[in-house]
């Protein structure tokens, strides 16, 4: 895992400054937003502001300045949802604002006549105008879940601002409608019908044009986003998992991370040479990498311009999640982003490995009762199972999966059994039964991937419920004692988060602020695994290896921070169907230069 820094990155002093936001584009965006507080403000409180026009309107026609309310109060609505891809500086957003503002400007001055308001729009438009070079950044992955997502929130923000609208003409309104009626007239609206509540004079036209263009809001971004062309999020192409398998082959010993570049839902950009290259995923706009990037440490440099080209064309933001100490270094010189530790990779040398000793005390008294209570354990490669058998596996490790989604991105490969992956180690335990479950007597699963020649690094640990505590242990140890037989002399385990400040903040002499931290930790451990991680893994004697993250600025680190738990799978803002509902997940795909005929003609049947 270690390894110089190259020889070539010491002697360049580039600087690939991520995408940072300009100035221009920010000060635009929050612009944007006010100026669209003000639409929905004029539209929603015809009085907003008194004009001195007040009283030649009351004598014209009142048709138009209900329309008028309605397309301020739209206007302003989109503004607010622009704004945040105006700071990003994308041209769609730029390209809305544009055809919006003069909108709102002319809603504003029939509406309530204000000059102001003209004045306000005409001076956020100027700039627009005068940097639009600025707002060229491309369109982000986008999928229908979008769709959706539009219609609840927008469904929701209708009705909370269809009851400020009902509610905002007090005096004018018959009766004392209660606050159901108001919610019924609100509903009602929303469709184009007149509900319960009646106002006197105008003020019913004015509610029914301004609830009506809120339904027809939502009704039209919502097929927007439906029927918009799809831009789905880059996959891993079959081209690309052969030259990144090249590299690994070569450079693979490099980084225990490596394999895991291979999950086809990963995107990936190479140097100029080809000889390395960086795979990453984009999540909520940020483009986020993982481990080192794969191939010759002599080339990263040139893998690292792309990647940061990337992100500047799409104005995302970027990222690396549990990249080396080596890593950190050639990221942060070369592009001129922060690293900061994330935590710590336990690794077991397996020739240092043994139960014996007291430190192992309580592994090996595990190991011991579980051994007696029947279970045996198998540790077998990938292309050594046969396919029933190989099925069977991946059946178990589905249905016994704790969450709705998979979980994992950086320390994950998201599949077993793939014949392209006929290296990875497989240990399962098994246990007779008097009456066997679904699948058999296998009761545990424990998934490695290679870590060059001489290396394997744990990918998942499942377990059948009812079997008995202690399986993880049990497997772990055996993989450990089977290793040599595969010729591996390392392991590494699991990724133990903000481990040195959970090891430090226990010991005595820990200053108030170590101790605060570690019980902050101890807190969100609830949660999250962060304390019986570190626990689980320090059982086994290992050496820990830090990890880092590079990001660009501290106030993008509460974004990043959400982009990975979304891809570890922590935190799911899609709305997937239950489990039941859901269709079994299709076998991986399978490369054509890996896998003979015969077993191509299993896997498709």
């Amino acid at each position: 895992m270690s390894g110089g820094v190259p020889s070539g990155a010491r002697n360049t002093r580039r600087v690939l400054r991520g995408p940072r936001p300009e100035a221009v584009p920010v000060l635009v965006a929050r612009a944007c937003a006010l100026v669209g507080v003000l639409d929905i403000a004029a539209g929603v409180f015809p009085r907003f502001r008194h004009s001195r026009m007040h009283s030649i309107a009351e004598v014209l026609p009142g048709s138009f300045g209900p329309f008028a309310a309605a397309l301020s109060l739209s206007a302003g609505i989109l503004l607010l949802l622009l704004a945040h891809g105006l700071r990003r500086g994308k041209r769609r957003a730029w390209r809305a604002a544009v055809a919006l503002l003069p909108a709102g400007a002319v809603a504003q001055f029939t509406y309530r006549h204000s000059l102001i308001g003209v004045v306000i729009s005409a001076a956020l438009l100027a700039p627009l105008l005068r940097h639009r070079d600025q707002f060229a950044a491309l369109p982000d992955p986008r999928s229908r879940w979008r769709a959706l997502a539009n219609f609840v929130l927008m469904s929701a923000g209708s009705l909370a601002l269809g009851l400020v609208i009902v509610s905002v003409h007090p005096n004018r309104m018959v009766g004392d409608p209660s606050l159901a009626d108001r919610i019924t007239h609100v509903l009602y609206g929303l469709f184009g019908f007149e509900g319960p509540v009646d106002y006197q004079g105008n003020t019913s036209w004015t509610v029914g044009f301004s609830l009506g263009a809120l339904g027809l809001l939502t009704a039209v971004t919502t097929i927007y986003l439906a029927f918009r062309p799809e831009h789905p999020a880059a996959r891993l192409t079959e081209e690309d998992e052969v030259r990144l398998r090249a590299l690994l082959d070569k450079h693979g010993r490099r980084d225990s991370l490596g394999h895991f570049a291979l999950r086809r839902d990963k995107a990936v950009v190479f140097s100029p040479s080809g000889k390395a290259a960086v795979t990453y995923r984009v999540v909520s706009g940020v483009m986020l990498a993982s481990g080192d990037p794969i191939g010759d440490v002599e080339a990263w440099p040139g893998a690292i311009e792309r990647f940061m080209d990337e992100a500047r064309a799409h104005s995302w933001t970027p990222a690396v999640m549990g990249c080396s100490e080596t890593g950190g270094e050639v990221w942060t010189r070369e592009t001129g982003l922060d690293a900061l530790e994330l935590g710590d990779e336990a690794v077991v040398d397996v020739a240092d490995f043994s139960l014996a000793g007291r430190a192992m005390r309580n592994v090996r008294q595990m190991v011991k009762r579980i051994e007696r209570a029947g279970y045996e354990t198998r540790v077998r490669r990938v292309r050594d199972l046969g396919e029933a058998e190989l099925e069977r596996i991946r059946q178990a490790a589905e249905d016994w999966r704790g969450t709705d989604t998979e979980r994992g991105f950086s320390m994950a490969l998201g599949r077993i059994g793939d014949a392209s992956d006929g290296d990875c180690l497989i240990a399962t335990a098994h246990k007779a039964d008097e009456q066997p479950g679904p699948y058999g007597d296998l009761k545990a699963i424990l998934h490695f991937v290679p870590w060059g020649t001489d290396g394997a690094s744990l990918d998942l640990m499942r377990r059948d419920r009812s079997a008995d505590p202690g399986m993880n242990e049990l497997l772990i140890v055996a993989a450990l004692q089977a290793a040599p037989k595969f010729d591996i002399t390392r392991v590494s385990l699991n990724f133990a988060m903000f481990r040195s400040a959970l090891a430090r903040g226990e010991k005595i002499g820990a200053g108030p602020v170590l101790r605060a931290w570690r019980g902050l930790l101890v807190f969100l451990s609830r949660w999250f695994q962060i304390e019986s991680l570190y626990k689980f893994n320090a059982k086994f004697q290992p050496r820990w290896e830090p990890r880092f993250v590079v990001y660009r600025a501290s106030a993008d680190l509460p974004r990043i921070g959400l982009a990975a738990m979304q891809a570890e799978g922590f935190v799911n803002l899609a709305l997937p169907l239950p489990r039941f509902l859901r269709r079994r997940q299709k076998p991986a795909r399978v490369c054509a230069h890996s896998v003979s005929e015969r077993d191509a003609r299993a896997r498709v049947a």
